[in-house]
């Protein structure tokens, strides 16, 4: 526990960054003491192990080195802490004055230097930064000049201070051999390279001059949407977490996708924008709402919001379109059924579930304003008619996260998501642990609680024996991350800056959706095949999708969530955790989903008889209850959810251009 707890305030993943930790924090220890001594080779010893140790920790615990960062201890003063015991030990060593001098000069140039081109790397970056950045719309005619190079634009300051070692060897050979040779030509060659590498980032600051203002980049994307004419938007702002939310707005693409209207994503967060999943429909992303008031949307008749965010309030403005919360997801939670929700002409529910989830909001959200449009975005998901099992029962554990408050805390991670992951071991079956993307944030008991789980499938991993799997997992690799790659270059995704990403947009091609979609299906098949029908698995990011955990479980075992919901489509047996040991009845008129729900008490007695359902399925007495509250929940099969989907966007957008056309007439008039 001592050692759990000491990585937690470290930010550290495990023993084995602890202890490169506790390596580093020795080796800067041992500096002062060799070079007063003085040592020369224990303290080349300790300043080899400084250099090494920090690179490692840079790359497998990064959250140590911005904690490093905070509190003062950055990469540069940690080259300065070795630079001053350097010259502390040569002047102990006795090395010639005229060698000390030249050395104090040079690590001061060198520092002197590194500073004038951090200066003029900041200065590049502002210039570079655009007040939109967008996909998918033809920017070429735009004079955006290219990226400076990434050895003089990325990590610079890592490359810089790294500049030093050449003078940092010159004077431990000359201290060794008493030749000031050494030591000058270390000097110079730290210099020379420094200065040339100033000299080329001025070179690159003279073309960010020629960037087009802003006035020019609005123009140029103002003429790419009046071509386009968007007629419908999908609009998502979600603040500094946009990464883990982008799930909200990648599940509507595929039905944004096929509307018979043009439609446009328009996002706030720039953080956002680089998690996009593929699309080949425009996307503008725009951060200030002064910025926002300036795009050419006025062909725009319906906006569609799968999130309720305070940035919402810059787009509702627009009052020639009609304004839609779509959500993401239908859930039992309070959250889902927002009284803040009054605020759009319509709300779109999935089934008769969403509406009357709504109607318990009373004298807040009109009847006529709820849509039934059904879920399209489901389709992916296998029925359990058409699942084939493997050797043991697979059990996905998906709970949800701690929400933002305790009021709205539904998570089973806390009060029993270790023994609940304990006793499925002891049932043998196959776990597939997917927790929600934000857990942890706030609760430091569920980021614990998380800890475990992860802990405990590893060692039964272990325990069956699972070397075999790891050497077909590691054989795997590459190839998942050569797809992996291949799918963020179809997705338009780069590391490039605001202004590169805009120099880099042309419209789609549209020959790439089905090689996207192809090269998903060869991602999920070599996962699932390389890990083997027996492993336990944690699934975090973006692929393997929910879906394709869904399609892969016999059962499930989730917390109030929309993640319930969508799992109901497939047919399958899925258990509700109810953590507060309700009564079955008060828990099921609580939460719609659990009508067709296993209902799981906080010691998991019923576990062994809840996994008899899936063992064997013709025993199985919920059955029914689910195939009545799919429909109830998600909406009937026919006509298809696509369809209606697409009937009230159609409908509401004819009722804007009705709208419009009316006010136009009387304005006339």
């Amino acid at each position: 526990m001592t050692i759990r707890r000491l990585c937690g305030i470290l930010r550290v993943r495990g023993t084995t960054d602890l202890l490169l930790v506790l390596l580093l924090g020795a080796g800067f220890a041992a500096l002062p003491i060799f070079a007063l001594l003085p040592s020369l080779w224990g303290f080349l010893a300790a300043t080899a192990v400084t250099y090494v140790v920090d690179e490692i920790l840079h790359v497998r615990a990064p959250n140590f080195v911005r904690r490093l960062a905070a509190l003062h201890l950055d990469r540069t003063m940690r080259f300065a802490v070795r630079t001053v015991m350097l010259l502390a030990l040569a002047s102990r060593l006795r090395a010639p004055d005229a060698v000390l001098v030249a050395a104090l000069a040079v690590f001061s140039a060198h520092f002197a230097m590194m500073m004038c081109y951090t200066a003029v790397h900041h200065a590049i970056r502002r210039r570079r930064i655009l007040p939109l950045v967008v996909r998918n719309l033809d920017m070429s005619d735009l004079p955006v000049p290219p990226q400076p190079p990434a050895l003089l634009y990325r990590r610079h300051l890592r490359k810089l201070l790294h500049l030093d070692l050449p003078a940092h060897a010159g004077l431990l050979v000359a201290a060794a051999t008493g030749s000031a040779s050494a030591a000058y030509s270390g000097f110079a060659l730290t210099v020379m390279v420094t200065m040339a590498a100033v000299v080329a980032l001025l070179a690159q600051y003279r073309r960010t001059r020629r960037m087009p203002d802003r006035a020019g980049v609005f123009a140029a994307v103002n003429r790419q949407l009046a071509a386009h004419r968007p007629e419908v938007a999908l609009y998502f702002s979600f603040a500094s977490v946009s990464r883990d939310f982008m799930y909200q707005v990648n599940m509507w693409i595929d039905t944004l996708e096929q509307l018979d209207l043009r439609p446009v994503i328009i996002l706030r967060e720039r953080a956002s924008f680089r998690y996009l999943s593929r699309t080949r429909i425009p996307v503008v992303c725009v951060p200030k709402a002064d910025d926002l008031a300036e795009l050419e949307l006025s062909a725009v008749r319906v906006v569609l919001y799968p999130g309720n965010a305070g940035k919402n309030v810059h787009m509702l403005r627009v009052a020639e379109a009609k304004h839609v919360f779509i959500g993401h997801g239908d859930s039992d939670k309070l959250a889902s059924s927002n009284r803040v929700s009054k605020v759009y002409d319509e709300i779109w529910v999935a089934g008769r579930a969403g509406r009357d989830r709504y109607q318990r909001v009373r004298h807040a959200i009109s009847d006529s304003a709820i849509v039934e449009v059904g879920r399209p975005q489901l389709a992916p998901i296998r029925l359990h008619a058409d699942h084939t099992p493997g050797p043991l029962p697979v059990v996905l554990y998906a709970p949800t996260w701690e929400g933002w408050s305790d009021d709205d805390c539904h998570t089973s991670l806390i009060p029993m998501g270790v023994p609940l992951i304990e006793k499925l071991l002891a049932e043998n079956v196959r776990i597939v642990y997917k927790p929600h993307p934000l857990t942890g944030k706030r609760s430091a008991d569920a980021a614990a609680a998380d800890r475990a789980i992860r802990e405990l499938l590893r060692a039964d991993n272990e325990r069956r024996g699972a070397s075999e799997a790891e050497t077909a997992i590691a054989a795997a690799r590459p190839q998942l991350k050569e797809i992996k790659a291949r799918l963020d270059e179809l997705a338009g995704r780069h590391r490039g800056d605001d202004a590169a990403q805009l120099r880099e947009s042309r419209l789609p091609d549209h020959a790439a959706a089905a090689a996207w979609q192809e090269l998903r299906e060869e991602w999920h098949r070599v996962f699932w095949s390389s890990h083997g029908p027996l492993r336990h698995n944690v699934v975090v990011g973006q692929l393997p999708s929910l879906y394709d955990c869904f399609n892969e479980a016999d059962m499930l075992i989730s917390d109030v969530s929309s993640v319930v919901a969508d799992f109901v489509a497939s047919l399958k047996p899925y258990v509700l955790t109810n953590a507060q040991d309700l009564p079955d009845d008060a828990f099921r008129a609580a939460y719609t989903t659990a009508g067709g729900a296993y209902l799981l008490d906080r010691d998991c007695t019923r576990l062994p008889e809840i996994l008899a359902s899936i063992r064997a399925p013709h025993t199985d007495p919920m059955a029914a209850s689910r195939r009545t509250l799919k429909e109830y929940v998600l909406g009937p099969d026919h006509p298809t959810s696509m369809e209606r989907f697409k009937a009230a966007v159609r409908a509401l957008a004819a009722k804007a251009e009705a709208e419009r056309n009316q006010r136009t007439t009387d304005l006339a008039a």
